[in-house]
Formats: C-alpha cells, structure tokens, sequence
C-alpha cells in the first residue's frame, strides 16, 4: 500500500508542478481554456500558485510531513473539483477530462493518505 501511494502522490506531485509551470508561463492553451470558462487572464497565475503548493505539500507528505500531504491532497481536490464545476457551467466540455484526470490522481493520493497502514 506503501508504494502505491508513493507512486500516485509523486505522480500527482509531478502533473500538478507541470501544469503550474504551464500557469505561470501564461502557455496558449492554458490562457484559452481559461477564457473558455469565463476566468480573466490574469488569474492564471493565482491558479498555478494553488497548483504548485499542492505539489509542494504532496512532496512533503512523501518526505514525512504525513498530515501535510494529506491537506495537500484534500485541498487539490476540491480545488479541481470546481474545476469542473467551472467547465460545466460554462458548458465547456471539451476540455473536461483534464481537471477530470487531474481530479482522480488528487483523489487517489487522498484516498491512499487515509488509509490504514498494513
């Protein structure tokens, strides 16, 4: 169970730090999804920042910090879980399986964070 959530937080960890790269880098496709959904340009970076410390906490989970991680990855679930919130009320759908993908990861560290240790 111990690698399983190794393996899924540092994954996680990974696409998440990616993508807040991607945020902060003001990438094409990040600056139009965000139009799509009706978000201003400038709140990209607010969003990579969100991005990027649950990635940070996720690592630091890995490292010791347990109950951190944890708060990491409850926070990065809900925060794509208005990611979607956000794409279906602008009835984006397109585009769902990203904050959809990226939501199951969140969930998964989540999951495998609370469960009981063997």
């Amino acid at each position: 169970m111990f690698t399983a959530y190794v393996v899924v937080t540092a994954v996680t960890a990974a696409a998440n730090a990616g993508m807040a790269a991607a945020d902060f880098a003001r990438a094409d496709f990040v600056l139009a999804n965000a139009a799509d959904v009706g978000l201003p340009a400038w709140s990209v970076r607010y969003l990579g920042a969100l991005k990027a410390a649950g990635a940070a906490g996720l690592l630091l989970g890995l490292l010791g910090a347990r109950p951190l991680g944890t708060a990491a990855a409850a926070g990065l679930v809900l925060f794509f879980v208005g990611a979607i919130v956000a794409h279906l009320r602008a009835r984006v759908l397109s585009t769902l399986a990203f904050p959809g993908t990226f939501l199951v990861l969140a969930a998964g560290c989540l999951a495998l964070a609370l469960a009981p240790a063997r």
